[in-house]
């Protein structure tokens, strides 16, 4: 099976959910015109002066359109709240192909 998942993708992940790294914030940006979140990594340039910000990965917006590598689209289909491992309630989001 092919996959759209890069190197860089799968080190972002890592940094994401390691809980190693301290420079990373959740950002208040536009993708394709419509408002969206990102979460980076922010990084300062050799002269201390230059804040370097790197999206690692970026919130969907209403305008796009998920689907699988065979172009059927995805939808969002909702379950009902249940206990996280930490005993706190919590929703999950299931993906189903639209038929």
């Amino acid at each position: 099976m092919s996959t759209n998942i890069t190197a860089a993708h799968r080190d972002a992940f890592e940094a994401l959910t390691s809980g190693a790294y301290d420079n990373l914030a959740l950002f208040s940006c536009f993708v394709n015109g419509e408002p969206a979140s990102a979460i980076v990594a922010i990084t300062p340039d050799e002269d201390g002066n230059t804040l370097n910000i790197q999206p690692l990965f970026v919130s969907v917006t209403p305008g796009m359109v998920l689907t699988d590598h065979d172009g059927v689209a995805a939808r969002a289909a909702r379950r009902g709240a249940r206990r996280s491992p930490g005993g706190r309630r919590s929703r999950s989001v299931q993906y189903s192909a639209v038929a």
